[in-house]
């Protein structure tokens, strides 16, 4: 089983507003920096993406790949990678808890990633977890701005 890499966040908002920008793929490009466009190309019967096309420019990473998504009730998404010009795969997972009685929420974020050009794991994992810290940062602003 491949290595990955976690981290938790804690945001002052209810499960069900964190839940809604992570699920809101179009405006990606307007928190998440990496992300200069987001296209979702399927829905399930719910209207939540199950495949999105991504658009990154992370500087010394560009890539145009697509995530296939599942949700599990209400409260987690994971993704796995379909098809990337420069990944071999990444998987990864949001999932939710409430906290204090549903007025904050932890959201921990697991991701894999495999380059499709040799890189050593440990570089690899700090390129992971560079990934998920930005993201939830970008996403705890994200949703508390908007409280």
């Amino acid at each position: 089983m491949a290595e990955h890499t976690s981290s938790s966040i804690t945001i002052e908002a209810a499960p069900a507003d964190v839940m809604g920008v992570i699920a809101d793929f179009a405006r990606y490009p307007e928190w998440t920096g990496e992300v200069k466009q987001a296209e979702v190309l399927e829905t399930d019967d719910a209207g939540r993406a199950e495949k999105v096309r991504l658009v990154l420019d992370a500087g010394a990473i560009k890539d145009d790949h697509t995530l296939a998504y599942t949700w599990t009730g209400a409260d987690e998404v994971s993704w796995t990678l379909v098809k990337s010009q420069m990944l071999r795969s990444l998987d990864g997972s949001y999932r939710l808890t409430p906290l204090a009685g549903g007025a904050h929420t932890e959201v921990t974020y697991q991701l894999t990633v495999d380059v499709k050009i040799p890189m050593l794991g440990m570089i690899k994992r700090k390129a992971e977890k560079v990934i998920i810290d930005r993201a939830l940062e970008g996403l705890k602003q994200r949703v508390e701005s908007r409280a």
